[in-house]
């Protein structure tokens, strides 16, 4: 008898010199390679995902804080699944078992349902769209409101993206973002939009490329550059040139950073993370660019990664 997986069936999309490795737990890209160089941090497939690593997050990004936030009048309460910071982090998407609807050899759509619950009682139906051709991985999610009453929602990505050999620190960061979202040290609890401008902020001005050394980035950053179609691009070199970038479309007005530190050495700042999102941490809260969907309203967003050559 064979044994699913523990990330879930796993689905392999190629063309144009791009793999991509799709596992159903989360919907999540397990692994993304370029003519067989690494543009994420890949995770074995009989492994149980690490962190957030690929995943989609819905039906919020980022953190509710305290797991309490109050729609339509009513105050609710989520589970804390951030214990360390007491928050309720990345929403509901990223354990539910997506189940394909289309596939091919470039394409996959995957979908899922968040059901009702005491938290967050209201049913989102979340379908994944994964086209992959010589301009890189494109995903489009497309959430639906298939509840009676309106539904607060976010969503965003979650990759690690890998610029070549090396980590975090030896690579260089050109992030187009004028504000960035101060927090607490401590809960990363929002506090503030500060201009990287400011001489307290320079540490986080990617505007122009530069090596990221040793900052810490766990931020929410907006005020974004973009290019004539619209789209902000976040890019991530190695000192040759070589490298990832990821963009995204006005549908996201903000994205979170974050250099993954993490405390044990085989996995401290492995790869940046880079997470487009259509609202910023804890909207729920505070409303910002929340997106609210009225029964059977839809709405989506989409990014795109690619290699730098």
């Amino acid at each position: 008898m064979s044994l699913t997986p523990l990330s879930g069936t796993q689905f392999v999309l190629e063309a144009s010199g791009y793999s991509a490795s799709i596992a159903s737990i989360g919907a999540s890209v397990r692994s993304l390679q370029h003519y067989g160089r690494n543009l994420i941090v890949p995770f074995d497939a009989d492994q149980v995902r690490p962190f957030f690593r690929g995943a989609i997050l819905a039906p919020w990004p980022n953190r509710v804080v305290d797991g309490r936030y109050t729609f339509a009048g009513v105050e609710r309460q989520l589970n804390i699944t951030e214990p360390s910071r007491v928050h309720a982090l990345h929403g509901l998407a990223s354990w539910l078992n997506f189940v394909a609807v289309r596939q091919a050899a470039d394409r996959l759509v995957l979908q899922a349902t968040v059901e009702p619950q005491p938290g967050y009682p209201h049913r989102i139906t979340l379908e994944v769209d994964f086209i992959l051709d010589d301009g890189g991985l494109r995903t489009i999610v497309t959430a639906v409101n298939a509840g009676p009453d309106a539904a607060p929602f976010g969503v965003a990505p979650h990759p690690y993206l890998v610029a070549g050999e090396g980590r975090v620190n030896d690579w260089r960061l050109e992030l187009p973002a004028r504000l960035m979202l101060t927090v607490t040290p401590d809960r990363l609890i929002p506090l503030r939009l500060g201009d990287v401008n400011a001489e307290d902020l320079a540490a986080f001005d990617f505007r122009a490329p530069r090596t990221i050394d040793d900052t810490f980035i766990d931020h929410a950053f907006t005020g974004l550059d973009r290019d004539e179609a619209g789209e902000a691009t976040v890019r991530v070199t190695t000192t040759a040139g070589s490298g990832v970038e990821l963009s995204w479309g006005g549908e996201c007005p903000w994205v979170q950073v974050h250099t993954a530190d993490q405390p044990e050495p085989s996995t401290d700042r492995i790869g940046l993370v880079v997470e487009p999102m259509t609202c910023p941490p804890d909207a729920f809260n505070s409303g910002t660019d929340l997106k609210v969907l009225e029964a059977g309203e839809s709405t989506s967003a989409s990014w795109t990664i690619r290699a730098i050559a």
